[in-house]
């Protein structure tokens, strides 16, 4: 993949988790971004910890571009997924979903292949 400019990377959105740090444990909320390794922060509120995870983003990418390392493209977004799913279920079911994604659009008739 070419290398891009960094003011592309931090115009990326990299998707983040929050997560409740306990009181045993300090407290507060850390955010981690899983495209992006060993990149997390903290704080004490979610405004601080959305800020401080901003700041780490940001340092986490222009560590990775000064290096020459790899940087990721965002892969956690809703745009990879097609809502395509395989999975054993029963005939009726299978039968039932088949009817109800033709009423709503998503199924064409094409070739069904049930096993059973």
């Amino acid at each position: 993949m070419e290398r891009k400019e960094i003011d592309y990377y931090l115009s990326l959105e990299y998707p983040f988790k929050i997560e409740t740090i306990t009181g045993e444990n300090g407290g507060g909320y850390m955010i981690t971004y899983s495209d992006l390794p060993g990149c997390i922060s903290d704080g004490e509120t979610i405004e601080e910890t959305l800020a401080n995870g901003e700041d780490a983003k940001k340092a986490w990418l222009k560590t990775a571009y000064e290096e020459s390392v790899e940087i990721p493209i965002p892969n956690s977004t809703i745009d990879r997924f097609s809502g395509r799913i395989t999975l054993r279920t029963p005939k009726s079911l299978h039968k039932d979903l088949v009817e109800q994604a033709e009423s709503e659009g998503v199924y064409s008739g094409s070739v069904v292949k049930t096993q059973i």
